[in-house]
């Protein structure tokens, strides 16, 4: 027994041996092909002159942005979102302690660091207030009584896969905020959970569309008959595309999305880069009176702002047909917001950074009288306590992020989101990928980030000594400027 069993293990080794040369041979040969592929090809000046060591070049280069994230990088340098920002929103989505020891290791000296100027004799817990619904579109058949201010920014079902905007609407639905639906109009996974939705309408006009492509009054007003649907908005532009239309490849046009959105199945979906009805400020305040004529709820618009001389004008000319007119809200992004998909240069060059566009408009509207009449919603890499803080300190009513929620749902940055290859199957359609993103759980999770969230503005507002988040003003806040040095926010944006 003993021998036959040796002799079993000899056999076995000696299988082991074959099987390992002939890989080394295998390997060998694939070395050859492609040594000999890469000297002969023109395409690759490194692979060229390298044959075959070159290809680690662009092996490395591939890695890299995965390398830094989790072995290089400090915990403050990644971009968009360092480790630090996507932790504290891990950590508060899971809803474990999310307090830090020792001291902070922000650098408070870098500009553009907030600081919020603590009174005193801070807000007693007996005398801490909740936030209490805002009212939007008061001349409206049907006002929206928004509950929080804190809210999902607008992704789109084509960009996000069926689990994420399951789970997106069953969490908003938890944490009782909005949700937006995106471009990609309005599917069944937006009423999964029963939270209020913002039908947004983009300048292709999915969902609402005729087949043209121009705004089909029958089919909006039967998406303003669904209870859930509170408000409408109007998508001038975003800040991570100024200027363009968005982008859903052809991989990702599934049966379902193509339903939804009145297109066609497996094909590239590219919008207008605008709304073909909209090239005039009255052009503007007429399709947003027809929009709510038809559907009787509030209606706004978004954009990201860039030239600002026009404002002026927009708002004489909303004075001119009486306050009734305005837009009911205007949401606000940021030219860091995030996208699916973008050209560089609109990414990375075009349009103002929120924190100089929101005093700014903020300021035109208080000029012209309209402030209390328009409802300003602030949109724009806001996913942690200080940036929502700092918003409603600059005058937002309401802020609303895409990526926070993300987050939220396991997002780990990987930068794939316009590849449908999403390892968190958050923004593939592969259903393998799904697995991983199991609805229920994530709800929880997308309700647990903002509750925390909430909390966390509001022991700012308590440490600046007001009762809660919107009594926060520009005197309650500084950011730090070239030098090191800090100014107030009511002087560097001083009120009009």
């Amino acid at each position: 027994m003993n021998e036959t069993i040796f002799m079993l293990a000899i056999d076995f080794i000696a299988l082991i041996g074959v099987i390992v040369l002939l890989l080394i041979v295998a390997l060998l040969i694939v070395g050859v092909v492609m040594y000999q592929v890469d000297k002969r090809q023109t395409a690759h000046t490194i692979r060229r002159n390298y044959p075959l060591l070159g290809r680690f070049r662009y092996l490395f280069e591939t890695l890299g942005e995965f390398f830094r994230q989790y072995f290089f990088a400090m915990d403050r340098e990644e971009m968009p979102f360092n480790r630090a920002q996507r932790s504290w929103v891990y950590r508060a989505a899971k809803n474990i302690d999310n307090t830090v020891a020792f001291g902070s290791t922000r650098d408070l000296r870098k500009p553009g660091t907030y600081y919020f100027l603590n009174c005193p004799f801070p807000t007693l817990s007996e005398d801490a207030a909740t936030t209490q619904p805002m009212r939007i579109g008061p001349y409206c058949r049907h006002p929206y009584d928004a509950p929080s201010f804190f809210n999902i920014s607008g992704m789109s079902f084509g960009a996000l896969s069926a689990p994420a905007v399951q789970a997106l609407s069953m969490g908003a639905a938890q944490a009782g905020c909005w949700m937006n639906t995106g471009e990609g109009a309005l599917s069944k996974h937006h009423l999964t959970g029963g939270c209020d939705i913002v039908f947004q309408i983009g300048t292709a006009k999915y969902g609402v569309r005729n087949e043209q492509g121009r705004l089909d009054d029958a089919r909006l007003a039967k998406v303003a008959e669904i209870e859930q649907v509170k408000m409408f908005e109007i998508k001038l532009s975003q800040g991570a595309k100024p200027g363009k239309g968005g982008i859903l490849p052809g991989d990702k046009v599934t049966a379902e999305i193509a339903e939804a959105r009145g297109i066609p199945e497996g094909q590239a979906s590219i919008s207008p880069n605008r709304h073909p009805e909209i090239a005039s400020i009255e052009d503007l305040l007429d399709f947003i009176a027809h929009v709510r004529e038809v559907t009787g709820k509030p209606v706004g618009f978004k954009l990201v702002l860039g030239s600002t001389d026009w404002l002026d004008a927009f708002c004489e000319a909303v004075l001119n047909r009486g306050s009734e007119s305005a837009p009911d809200f205007i949401t606000l992004d940021s030219a860091d917001g995030g996208t699916g998909a973008a050209p560089m240069p609109l990414m990375d060059s075009v349009g103002l950074p929120l924190r100089e566009s929101l005093p700014l408009l903020v300021n035109k509207l208080t000029q012209h009288n309209l402030r209390n009449r328009v409802r300003v919603i602030a949109s724009g890499k806001l996913i942690n306590p200080t940036d929502v803080a700092a918003a409603i300190c600059l005058g937002a009513d309401f802020v609303v992020t895409a990526r926070g929620f993300m987050f939220a749902l396991g997002c780990v940055q990987a930068l794939q989101c316009n590849k449908n290859t999403c390892p968190t199957g958050i923004t593939t359609h592969n259903p393998k990928l799904h697995k991983g993103l199991v609805p229920d759980v994530k709800a929880a999770r997308v309700a647990s980030f903002h509750h925390n969230l909430v909390h966390e503005v509001e022991l700012i507002a308590h440490a600046c000594g007001v009762a809660e988040p919107r009594q926060l003003t520009r005197e309650h806040a500084a950011v730090v400027v070239d030098g090191g040095g800090s100014v107030p926010l009511n002087i560097l944006y001083p009120r009009s």
